[in-house]
């Protein structure tokens, strides 16, 4: 890929290849800590970061792990939410995939999500980023919430480039045969495919960072997210089989013809107010995919920019826990 987009310019390769020179050899922090779990299913775990408030639990992708969102200290939605007086939960997949190889993305709705959230006892609110957003809406389809919010989250999978389903359909072609035997797609197949979908943003951003002070703030701040970003465990089988023909080969959701357990998910059917927060300049997540149902929010900010970036706080962490305190006025 390095060598596509810099082919003529010997100078920005060269600049590319110190910053992920650089980046490799950066100092990282101890990991933050962890919260206990409320409860362990299958490998999950949902985690408790206190307050005092109405529940709130958030559903992360299966894709990267869920770091991102409690990303640093000054830089967590789940401390945004915590300090607005709500009582933050997060749904962590974990890394132990073993035990949900036969589980599809419903199946991890269905017989994870929906009984780890169950352990709370009462109604919670859901929020979910990316496929999470896309899962959390099956959950509170099939179980009481006070409300889901989605982030980034697609549901018209047709809407996609035409280029983007190519790819990701000859990205499955090539993996399937090994899935189909080991049970699982690592993660290095995926971020192929994120890759692909922006290059020249991803050989711009190492040059970027070969002229950063690497004891400044910004250089810290770009290998915590680039090592998000670049980690994350292998998908189960069934669910990237879900994923790549389900969803993007034949747009159940979009469709209106994805079923978890035995009902078709409808979000502009679901008993509970809905939040669709939408960017409108998402690479990843093309705005045209997203589910058009309750009320939407457009943000110009990129689909992991418009959580962990500069002008987050304002744009997406506040108005979001105004609208969740709404929906708890115990805020």
């Amino acid at each position: 890929m390095l060598r596509s987009e810099t082919a003529a310019q010997p100078a920005r390769m060269a600049a590319a290849l110190e910053g992920l020179r650089k980046y490799q050899e950066a100092e990282r922090p101890p990991p933050r800590a962890l919260p206990p779990g409320l409860g362990e299913i299958a490998g999950a775990t949902l985690r408790d970061y206190g307050g005092e408030g109405e529940p709130v639990v958030l559903v992360p992708s299966l894709i990267n792990p869920p770091g991102v969102l409690d990303l640093a200290e000054g830089n967590s939605l789940i401390g945004h939410l915590r300090e607005a007086g709500l009582r933050p939960l997060l749904l962590d997949w974990g890394w132990d995939v073993e035990a949900r190889r036969g589980l599809g993305i419903g199946g991890h709705v269905e017989e994870i999500a929906l009984p780890l959230i169950a352990e709370l006892g009462k109604p919670a609110a859901l929020v979910g980023y990316c496929l999470g957003g896309t899962m959390a809406v099956a959950a509170a389809s099939l179980a009481p919430v006070r409300g889901v919010a989605a982030i980034a989250a697609p549901w018209h999978f047709s809407a996609f480039p035409d280029e983007a389903r190519s790819m990701l359909a000859s990205l499955w072609a090539e993996s399937a045969p090994a899935v189909e035997a080991l049970g699982l797609l690592p993660m290095e197949a995926l971020q192929r495919a994120f890759w692909s979908l922006d290059p020249g943003r991803t050989v711009a951003k190492f040059e970027s960072f070969a002229a950063m002070d690497p004891d400044g703030d910004s250089a810290r701040a770009f290998v915590t997210l680039e090592d998000w970003a670049n980690d994350g465990p292998p998908l189960p089988g069934a669910a990237a089989k879900e994923l790549f023909e389900g969803l993007f080969r034949d747009d159940l959701p979009g469709r209106g013809a994805w079923s978890v357990g035995d009902r078709i998910v409808d979000p502009t059917a679901l008993p509970c107010p809905v939040l669709d927060i939408v960017s409108t300049v998402d690479r990843i997540v093309p705005a045209a995919s997203a589910m058009a149902a309750g009320e939407r929010v457009e943000l110009a900010k990129g689909h992991v920019g418009m959580v962990v970036g500069r002008g987050a706080r304002e744009l997406l962490w506040e108005p979001l826990a105004r609208w969740l305190c709404g929906l708890a006025p115990s805020c």
